[in-house]
């Protein structure tokens, strides 16, 4: 949990509501006591309940998010498989380009 003076909080409140996405919690001081809390909000579809689960294993270090999302994906980047016709024995060749051993 994270703790911040009211200065604090109304100078870095862009970076604390960003935690409180994630699912972390910040806690409010004035002059040492608590004064109020930041928590995430549970949505109706639990979409949230899921991003706070992921967020608490990338604190602990479970998982780690990517930076950035690929437009397809991971598998977007993959060549395309070589064209192989039916009449081709790809053992024969192996075995050819091995020679022998």
């Amino acid at each position: 949990m994270r703790k911040a003076t009211i200065s604090e909080a109304k100078d870095r409140l862009s970076e604390y509501l960003q935690l409180v996405e994630r699912g972390e919690t910040v806690l409010i001081l004035r002059r040492d006591k608590p004064i109020a809390r930041l928590v995430p909000i549970e949505s109706a579809n639990g979409r949230n309940a899921e991003e706070t689960r992921l967020a608490r294993l990338e604190r602990l270090g479970i998982v780690r998010r990517p930076r950035q999302y690929g437009r397809h994906g991971w598998y977007g980047r993959l060549p395309e498989a070589p064209a192989v016709s039916n009449d081709v024995d790809v053992v024969s060749i192996l075995i050819e380009q091995r020679g022998d051993r």
